[in-house]
């Protein structure tokens, strides 16, 4: 149990029981413990970071990191007007993500402090440089998409942004993991899909919304995809949270701000899919559906971020998946264990 939780005893007290008249045997009478933590405060720091700063850090770095590989993928089936929306989105939203992080961190010395050691054991360390990697080469591309230079440059610039994109993309979800948060600890598995395809999701949506209709064809695909894959991984995460641990850890997802956010970001996601199939139909859906994709992706975000805060704000989200995890490690060892005799 942490250090910051204390044990109650039911009325009977510690041992207490009943004798039954001629040896009918001892009925337990000690009930279950329950676990609080002292006056009711978290047992565990949340994290300091601001909203809305650090959930639209993650949703531009997902949505840039889609976006770079959207336009490597436009440009080699020579659609033009998409690569062009692709790049500058690939771009924006790792400036804009880059904005959004210096002003959670408080002063921009600190970004750059991080880029003077590497740690491979943090993903903040790594994370940052493979943010000012991916910053570098999808700006130098969308600015030779904007002023025509360099064709071949552009798009060996643009070729590097595709590479570091997925890990832009993804490495958000091995930060949040990696913290004590119970939701993202435990999450750990699902999260880089979620955020995954919430980024792919996303970068198609924009597509969708700013290319030409005629040429709105991959990244239609894109966003169905990355839609389908953040909706199943987040069904699969919350399923596996709800019934690994004695309480349901995914409670935070379903109820309060961050429950409310996860609703509506998956009901956005079923919409904006419906929307892109009729847009087979009736092109101008499609835009209609873009706008919906990046409305749920965003949402996505807030979800998962309000959803940890509170569950690291509730103590029985903290003691009682330790008291899970020590149950099987002892049941584990005492499988394992020799017998003697």
């Amino acid at each position: 149990m942490s250090a910051g939780g204390k044990r109650k005893a039911g009325r009977g007290g510690l041992g207490g029981g009943s004798r039954g008249g001629g040896g009918r045997g001892e009925a337990a009478m000690v009930p279950q413990a329950e676990f609080e933590s002292y006056y009711g405060r978290p047992i565990i720091k949340a994290p300091v970071w601001k909203t809305p700063d650090v959930p639209l850090y993650l949703f531009l770095g997902g949505m840039a990191g889609g976006s770079a590989l959207l336009a490597e993928g436009a440009a080699m089936t020579g659609r033009p007007g998409l690569e062009k929306v692709a790049r500058l989105a690939a771009a924006g939203g790792a400036m804009g993500g880059t904005v959004f992080l210096v002003h959670d961190l408080g002063r921009p010395e600190r970004f750059l402090n991080m880029l003077r050691v590497l740690k491979p054991t943090s993903a903040l360390s790594v994370g940052t440089y493979i943010l000012s990697a991916f910053a570098s080469a999808s700006g130098g591309a969308a600015a030779l998409e904007v002023t025509g230079w360099f064709p071949r440059l552009k798009r060996l610039l643009g070729m590097g942004a595709a590479v570091s994109g997925p890990p832009l993309a993804t490495y958000t979800a091995a930060l949040f993991a990696n913290t004590a948060v119970p939701i993202w600890h435990e999450g750990h598995r699902e999260l880089p899909f979620v955020f995954g395809g919430s980024g792919a999701a996303a970068a198609g949506g924009v597509g969708m919304l700013l290319a030409p209709s005629a040429e709105h064809a991959p990244a239609a695909r894109m966003a169905l995809v990355g839609g389908t894959v953040e909706l199943v991984a987040s069904e699969v995460m919350e399923r596996r949270l709800a019934t690994q641990f004695p309480l349901s850890l995914a409670e935070p997802y379903h109820e309060g701000k961050g429950g409310r956010f996860m609703t509506t970001a998956k009901r956005l996601t079923v919409a904006a899919h419906v929307l892109n199939l009729l847009g087979i139909r009736w092109p101008w859906l499609r835009r209609l559906a873009g706008a919906t994709y990046v409305a749920g992706s965003v949402t996505t975000r807030f979800g998962i971020f309000e959803g940890g805060l509170a569950s690291a704000n509730d103590p029985k989200y903290t003691v009682v998946p330790q008291k899970a995890r020590a149950a099987r490690k002892a049941a584990e060892r005492k499988q394992t264990s020799p017998t003697i005799g």
